[in-house]
């Protein structure tokens, strides 16, 4: 099939641009009191982002493998290179940023966190500066000890929770050509949810899902997804399933029937547009219409900033939302405080997120690429920004 051999899934861009998106609104309606089922919880975003890693990591794997076999040692290094220099330059800017302004951040969230009569953030959050937790976020092991999984002004757990992936991926790849994908992820799931009930036992409480085993459940549904797309023989349904079922495990985050019920939708709708040439009828044609135009040229370059709107949009969102409700109090009605809130907030992130993609992300790709043909023993593929 045409995607077999094609570098580029259509609705990946859009997915990626919608993911930032959702979590940036979501934290909008959040700090500003005003609750809009399904968008209002930023933590179903990251969701589509981690099963969005999943899918590319395998996706890129694929491309790869022929030159690149996963059983040379020098293979995992490249990898680990390309993916430290993807994520490590933006995020190390962006967390002196925010521990310098830590204090200011602070200040702002008791504002909010006043105004909304919730219970304050705990302040080490945005005043630690020791060296241990830089450490441990320079070292990216932060999402492994749980007193560090949650201690900057960031939205930095999911980062270390990419890491572990990384980590992993490789192993997991090897696990799939021996086993196949249905019985690796079987397997793989089985020992995730093994350390998830361990870790109960032991009374070991994370903050946030920053734990590899409480969210490798929600990658393996993109691996999954990639592994269909790349087979000969092509059986989507049982891959469908036993995504769906992966997905439905009651943990890695707050879980309800609407919680899961929109995690299942996202499988499902993941699926169906990567895969929408297999879909019949009118489900085909509105699936194909929905992933073309998810890669158009917004959505692409939407798709580009990502990261970035990602990794910034607390920095500004956090005084802004404090500003707002430091002039207007309950003069605004919630809707309104919220409209306000996200025409300021929007622009300027996305502003901020294309000068620290052109300043940060690229050049940091264009590094990992230069040490990977530098120190690698064969010239590496050329990589894509969306990688």
């Amino acid at each position: 099939m045409a995607e077999a051999r094609s570098s580029r899934i259509e609705c990946l861009d859009g997915l990626r641009a919608l993911a930032a998106i959702w979590v940036l609104v979501g934290h909008c309606l959040l700090l500003t009191g005003w609750h809009i089922p399904i968008l209002g919880e930023p933590d179903l975003g990251v969701d589509l982002f981690i099963m969005l890693s999943g899918f590319l990591m395998v996706f890129h794997y694929q491309l790869r493998q022929d030159k690149e076999p996963w059983q040379r040692p020098e293979t995992w290094l490249k990898f680990w290179t390309r993916r430290y220099f993807r994520i490590a330059p933006l995020f190390y800017v962006m967390l002196f940023l925010a521990l310098a302004l830590g204090p200011y951040l602070y200040d702002s969230r008791m504002v909010i966190d006043e105004f909304l009569l919730r219970s304050p953030q705990a302040s080490q959050r945005y005043l630690d500066s020791g060296l241990k937790n830089i450490g441990a976020h320079l070292l990216f092991l932060f999402g492994l000890v749980p007193n560090f999984a949650y201690r900057t002004p960031l939205p930095d757990w999911s980062l270390g929770l990419e890491m572990q992936f990384y980590a992993m991926f490789p192993a997991i790849m090897l696990l799939v050509r021996r086993l196949d994908w249905i019985w690796s992820a079987i397997l793989v799931g089985a020992i995730g949810s093994t350390i998830v009930f361990v870790v109960g036992l032991l009374s070991i409480r994370f903050p946030m899902p920053s734990f590899l085993p409480l969210k490798m459940q929600i990658f393996l549904c993109g691996m999954l997804l990639a592994g269909v797309v790349h087979q000969r023989q092509k059986r989507p349904i049982l891959y469908l399933t036993l995504a769906l079922l992966l997905a439905a495990l009651p943990f890695g985050g707050k879980y309800g029937l609407g919680k899961l019920l929109v995690r299942e939708a996202l499988v499902l709708g993941f699926f169906a547009l990567v895969l929408y040439r297999m879909l019949p009828g009118m489900a085909g044609a509105v699936a194909r219409k929905i992933a073309t135009t998810l890669a158009n040229r917004f959505f692409h370059l939407m798709g580009e900033l990502s990261f970035s709107i990602y990794l910034i949009h607390l920095l500004v969102l956090q005084p802004v939302a404090a500003f707002v409700i430091t002039q207007f109090g309950h003069d605004l009605t919630a809707p309104l405080r919220f409209a306000i809130v996200v025409l300021v907030v929007l622009p300027t992130v996305c502003l901020l997120s294309w000068i620290t993609y052109n300043l940060i992300e690229i050049p940091g790709q264009k590094m990992g690429r230069f040490v990977v043909q530098r120190f690698g023993r064969t010239p590496a593929l050329e990589t894509t920004p969306a990688e």
